[in-house]
């Protein structure tokens, strides 16, 4: 099976976006509902997560991710992470990563679905640390159309540890806000004053 889409693209735009992310701005909350250095933690690994799954190195090895548990950022974190995240994309340009079945944070699902998956958290967590850190994001026309036709049976109620619920968006709306409220996303987050970023990331 040949590889059914590329996510170098998404890869690499959370990858420049984590390198930007200023020292000061570590405890800024996100859409996430968790600081953006916590969100960080979780993108290092999910990043490695996803690379496992696609060489099948997770397979009745994987656990479900665990948020806030207070542990210090990777050394150098600004180089772990995205270089974690192009391992990843690298990772799923091989064909076999898009066969049979894999398994990643202890679920086990076809691997095109696990690479769907994938690029579902790379794509939102690059739109949450982006609008938590003031940077501009730019999703592919591409990647948007794969994630719309993934997301578009989502329940109402959401799928409980991997996406919310659903945040009504009107059809006529950018597809990217379209998938972000499928994802549990208000594309129109603001931070509110006094709240601590606690909760659990999606």
């Amino acid at each position: 099976m040949h590889p059914e889409f590329d996510l170098s693209p998404a890869a690499d735009a959370l990858a420049d976006i984590v390198t930007a992310i200023d020292d000061a701005q570590l405890e800024a909350p996100t859409p996430a509902d968790v600081p953006v250095r916590v969100l960080i933690q979780h993108v290092d690994g999910l990043a490695e997560a996803f690379r496992a799954a696609a060489t099948k190195e997770s397979l009745g090895a994987s656990a479900a991710p665990e948020f806030g548990s207070g542990a210090a950022l990777p050394a150098q974190w600004r180089i772990a992470v995205p270089a974690r995240l192009r391992a990843l994309a690298r990772a799923w340009r091989e064909p076999a990563a898009w066969q049979g079945d894999t398994e990643a944070g202890g679920v086990t699902m076809p691997a095109p679905v696990t690479a769907r998956v994938a690029l579902d958290e790379i794509v939102v967590h690059a739109w949450d640390l982006a609008h938590a850190t003031c940077q501009e994001l730019k999703v592919g026309d591409s990647d948007l159309a794969v994630l719309l036709d993934f997301l578009k049976d989502t329940p109402a109620e959401g799928t409980p540890g991997l996406f919310g619920p659903i945040v009504p968006i009107g059809p006529a709306a950018p597809v990217l806000h379209r998938v972000l409220g499928l994802a549990g996303r208000d594309p129109f987050w603001i931070p509110r004053r006094g709240e601590p970023a606690d909760r659990a990331a999606g």
